[in-house]
């Protein structure tokens, strides 16, 4: 039988509004988006991702990033390890001192910085074997948004937007998560058929009503972690039946279980 490979740390958190992650792990994770900004290391190993340009390849020393809300996988060549920091979208935008909403600023999903990639890998080893206080760990962080920001975004605008009948059910969804949703009362909020409404919903939004209500409940589920709340609340609270399908979900999207991620972010 071959053995599952898959190890992560999410470090407990030592700057407001930045979460600090590392990865060794041979599983596919599937398409699925972040409320954050993310930076991170391609350590070792490489993998095939999509993104909101396509395909892309990420092989060792790459620099990795994600943009708040854009659906990517991971299909991995093996095991393969990174080093994440996801970053509060408003944190980013104001260090920029920028007028520029959210959603005008993207990073470039894949490229090959040198010097971004020793940034990192610097703050990762300082944190792990801390040698560095809370301030020169959030200096280290500025810096490699600074880097990234400069040298590393895309100057055209996202996609098309999203046609009325797939932005409704997205906001549909979005507003109570936790609710009993079915696929025939989705299709009837928009009229149109079933099948009409996975097409369209897979073609615009990258995955299906049902990958999205997962997405959003794990979403409601981490908010709810945060503030302290047990595993097992959070569970009935989010919409998951019980509390081993909320671990399953969450541990599909982000490669760690509610508990250590409530370790890691509650003070």
């Amino acid at each position: 039988m071959k053995k599952d490979i898959h190890q992560v740390n999410l470090y407990r958190r030592v700057v407001p509004d930045v979460e600090i992650l590392s990865l060794y792990s041979a599983r596919a994770f599937p398409r699925h988006s972040h409320d954050q900004f993310g930076i991170g290391v391609f350590a070792q190993g490489s993998q095939r991702s999509w993104s909101n340009i396509g395909n892309v390849n990420a092989v060792t020393g790459d620099i990795i990033m994600v943009n708040p809300g854009e659906i990517h996988d991971g299909i991995p060549a093996g095991p393969r390890g990174w080093h994440m920091l996801y970053i509060n979208p408003d944190v980013f935008i104001n260090e920029w001192n920028s007028d520029l909403p959210t959603d005008a600023l993207i990073l470039k999903p894949v490229v090959h910085d040198p010097v971004l990639g020793l940034m990192v890998r610097q703050f990762f080893r300082q944190l792990t074997n801390n040698e560095s206080d809370t301030m020169a760990l959030e200096e280290m962080i500025l810096r490699c948004l600074m880097q990234a920001g400069k040298h590393h975004t895309l100057t055209a605008t996202r996609g098309i937007p999203y046609s009325s009948t797939v932005r409704r059910v997205k906001e549909f969804i979005d507003d109570a998560p936790e609710e009993n949703m079915t696929l025939t009362g989705l299709a009837t909020l928009c009229d149109i058929s079933r099948f009409q409404l996975i097409r369209r919903f897979s073609r615009e939004v990258g995955m299906t009503p049902h990958a999205y209500l997962l997405q959003s409940r794990v979403r409601l589920a981490k908010k709810l972690l945060s503030q302290g709340k047990r595993t097992v609340d959070v569970a009935l609270m989010a919409g998951f039946t019980d509390q081993s399908h909320l671990t399953h979900a969450f541990q599909k999207q982000t490669g760690i279980t509610p508990g250590q991620y409530r370790t890691a972010v509650v003070e």
